[in-house]
């Protein structure tokens, strides 16, 4: 489904966020991609939509080079990945419905859109995605009167809008407690699970990694550090991957 073929990207300043990273994401996976902070894991994510152009490499979705698409052809393929992200990316004096809506933005047109002028079909499509995520109930709030994982709900009914078959989050989880967290994550494991729909999702923490994850991949300095199965994370790999500090705190893993 997904190939990324030797990444890289240099910033401005001269910062490497990723150095020739290569992977295969298979249809209907859960990919969790792990590593520090500054790691490139946003980086990663963000290149492969295109919402970071890449300095070198590729990403081929179903066949098609989406790093070389312009114009009408990237807006094509981004229609088929949806974003969530870490800190929401919500119009917080919008309603709910409003910004949920934003996500038919590459099936309509530009004036109609900012006018608040949407179809009906598309209207009734984003109160049935408020629906899937338990807060149908908050379409006429406005988005800064919920909680941060009410607001991150919505911003999985806005992805869902662009009826994407892939799905990147951007550490969706990071400012939420672990309940809270739980709860996001496993939305995103039922849309996985029933719609075969594939995820490709940045997280910090190990235990949510082997509850969600069918693969992973870490990366360390930007570069691939470790690509397989959680449970093949031991104390070396974890080490390899944290560094020696990491593995004091996590001094329950299996040797």
């Amino acid at each position: 489904m997904l190939e990324v073929q030797h990444l890289h990207k240099v910033y401005p300043n001269g910062t490497v966020a990723l150095r020739d990273v290569s992977f295969r994401v298979d249809e209907g996976e859960f990919l969790v991609v792990i590593g520090l902070s500054g790691s490139g894991k946003s980086t990663l994510l963000r290149c492969i939509n295109r919402l970071i152009e890449p300095t070198q490499g590729k990403v081929i979705l179903d066949g098609v080079d989406v790093t070389a698409a312009s114009g009408a052809e990237l807006r094509r393929q981004r229609r088929h990945i949806g974003m969530v992200f870490q800190q929401f990316n919500l119009v917080k004096r919008s309603s709910v419905l409003t910004n949920v809506l934003a996500g038919r933005l590459g099936y309509t047109a530009t004036l109609p859109s900012l006018l608040g002028l949407w179809p009906a079909a598309d209207r009734q499509r984003a109160l049935r995605a408020l629906e899937r995520v338990g807060i149908a109930d908050k379409a006429q709030a406005r988005a800064d009167a919920l909680s941060g994982g009410q607001q991150q709900r919505v911003g999985i009914a806005r992805a869902l809008m662009q009826e994407p078959r892939l799905i990147l989050a951007d550490e969706p989880v990071a400012s939420l407690d672990p309940v809270l967290s739980h709860s996001i994550l496993q939305y995103l494991e039922q849309l996985n699970r029933d719609e075969k729909m594939t995820i490709i999702c940045s997280l910090h923490f190990l235990d949510l990694v082997h509850r969600y994850a069918t693969r992973v991949i870490a990366l360390k300095g930007g570069e691939v550090v470790f690509s397989g199965l959680p449970q093949e994370i031991d104390r070396a790999k974890f080490k390899a991957i944290y560094g020696e500090e990491a593995v004091e705190v996590h001094a329950g893993l299996a040797a």
